[in-house]
């Protein structure tokens, strides 16, 4: 297993990896299409909607993610264990404090996002808050620090933010398509638009699996250290690990952010998981005890 410099230098050449890798993919899969419709002019669109993108998921990627959950900033007096938590365990992690959001859903999960420590935020259900006690949830806590600390969360927000992009770009070539007067053009697009909407969710699972699941044991094993009790996480991953009330805020795009895959009980969604099983986490932190 790498250690903790190994670590954050590796997650940061990987962020800048999957930029450069979906900036290729925009340019070259608009290329295609403007030859098969002799449009030239979606090249240069196609370089500054990529472009952009990525800037706008490095800078305001947080800002995105909690909006598509429909998070909100914990008030401290109703959520006091949550903020006093993460507080002192910041501390025992010597990272800044992330900034402290919840998700109104009894579905139980948390997730962390930002791009660096001092750009950072953390996230829970209200959910997990009320059914974890103190210790599971400075289990919890400990996690997504952990994914703070090791630069985690640059590389999962950028990847979720890229995923959405790459929605909209599927979206935005079939209405484009929908609106060609070329019938010849028109009918090339149609194959082209047919074929990217099949396998633009592949694609989107292939980008989600760059995050390995090797990050989800590393920011176990790092929320141990912090908190010095492997007994508190295994806890909380037990209650977690039997928590069935559907994630309805949660989408495939944001699901490798969460602590536990939210798609659990959806066989389906949960095909191409980034999430180790629960049950093996579990065997890897009692073998700390």
């Amino acid at each position: 297993m790498l250690n903790y410099y190994e670590q954050i230098a590796n997650n940061k050449r990987q962020s800048f990896g999957i930029i450069l890798l979906f900036i290729i993919f925009i340019i070259g899969t608009v290329y295609f299409i403007a030859q098969a419709t002799n449009n030239p002019d979606l090249i240069p669109i196609a370089i500054l909607f990529s472009a952009s993108s990525s800037l706008v998921s490095y800078f305001a990627g947080d800002k995105i993610v909690l909006g598509l959950n429909g998070a909100k900033p914990a008030v401290r007096k109703e959520f006091f264990d949550f903020y006093t938590v993460t507080e002192n365990l910041s501390q025992a992690a010597k990272i800044p404090v992330p900034k402290i959001y919840v998700i109104e859903s009894q579905a139980m999960n948390a997730f962390a996002s930002g791009r660096d420590p001092n750009h950072a935020v953390i996230c829970a259900t209200t959910g997990l808050l009320s059914k974890l006690n103190r210790t599971e949830l400075e289990g919890v806590i400990g996690h997504e620090l952990s994914h703070i600390k090791n630069y985690d969360i640059r590389l999962m927000t950028l990847v979720s933010i890229l995923i959405g992009t790459l929605s909209i770009l599927i979206n935005m070539s079939w209405r484009i398509r929908n609106n060609d007067d070329d019938n010849k053009s028109s009918g090339i697009f149609m194959i082209i638009g047919l074929i990217l909407i099949i396998f633009a969710p592949i694609i989107a699972q292939l980008i989600q699996l760059a995050i390995s699941r090797r990050r989800e044991f590393f920011a176990d094993a790092s929320s141990v250290a912090i908190t010095h009790q492997p007994s508190g996480l295994i806890s909380a991953l037990k209650k977690l690990q039997l928590d069935n009330v559907p994630a309805d805020f949660a989408s495939t795009a944001t699901a490798s952010l969460y602590i536990t895959n939210p798609f659990k009980g959806n066989k389906l969604a949960s095909m191409f998981s980034t999430h180790p099983p629960i049950e093996d986490r579990i065997k890897t932190l009692e073998s700390m005890l």
